[in-house]
């Protein structure tokens, strides 16, 4: 995942919607949506709810 990929989902992981992380990375919502599309390839994962353990479990102390 690239740098950019995860810090959206970061942000969305916390509970942002598509319209705030946009605005919050200077993003359009398109761009997040396309992004948040890539990013669940790549972690195998199909919404957000599934999105924030992913993440866990990538991290070291997660």
């Amino acid at each position: 995942m690239t740098e950019a990929e995860a810090g959206l989902a970061a942000i969305v992981a916390e509970g942002a919607t598509n319209q705030e992380a946009a605005n919050r990375l200077h993003l359009s919502v398109k761009t997040v949506e396309a992004m948040l599309s890539r990013i669940y390839r790549k972690l195998a994962v199909r919404s957000r709810t599934e999105l924030g353990p992913a993440l866990r479990r990538l991290t070291p102390s997660g």
